[in-house]
């Protein structure tokens, strides 16, 4: 397995946006389950990152599939009261840094509780709120 994807598995649900930032390339691009809008760049997808980490509880990635520059994780996690499976689909570029980053879930009140809880929390958080113009 490539050592991007293994540090994936090990910082993405800490919730430490510090520990995500450094396997993020530089202008990394980021699809959320929650809304058709793309986050680029390492320091804003990185406090994304962070506050699903803090959001998700019970996080575990069930499977690993992939191989050279292209992988999917798929996981399990719960959100307030709902269960929810997605898939992360990675694309790391040529230096092994995650360069595309793609979240797909399931089932629709999961996504909602998750718009809801990510919402209540970088609203209130005045470092994140620099980052939306990161919104493409």
């Amino acid at each position: 397995m490539h050592p991007t994807i293994e540090k994936m598995q090990s910082v993405v649900a800490s919730g430490d946006h510090t520990a995500i930032a450094p396997i993020l390339a530089a202008d990394v691009t980021f699809l959320p389950p929650t809304y058709w809008k793309t986050w680029t760049g390492r320091d804003a997808v990185a406090a994304v990152l962070g506050h699903v980490g803090q959001v998700f509880s019970d996080f575990r990635y069930r499977r690993v599939m992939g191989a050279g520059n292209d992988w999917a994780l798929e996981f399990q996690c719960r959100i307030g009261e709902f269960d929810a499976v997605g898939v992360d689909l990675i694309t790391l570029g040529d230096d092994g840094l995650i360069a595309h980053f793609e979240v797909v879930m399931r089932p629709h009140k999961s996504i909602g509780a998750l718009r809801d809880a990510m919402n209540a929390r970088v609203m209130q958080d005045p470092a994140f709120l620099k980052f939306k113009d990161a919104l493409s």
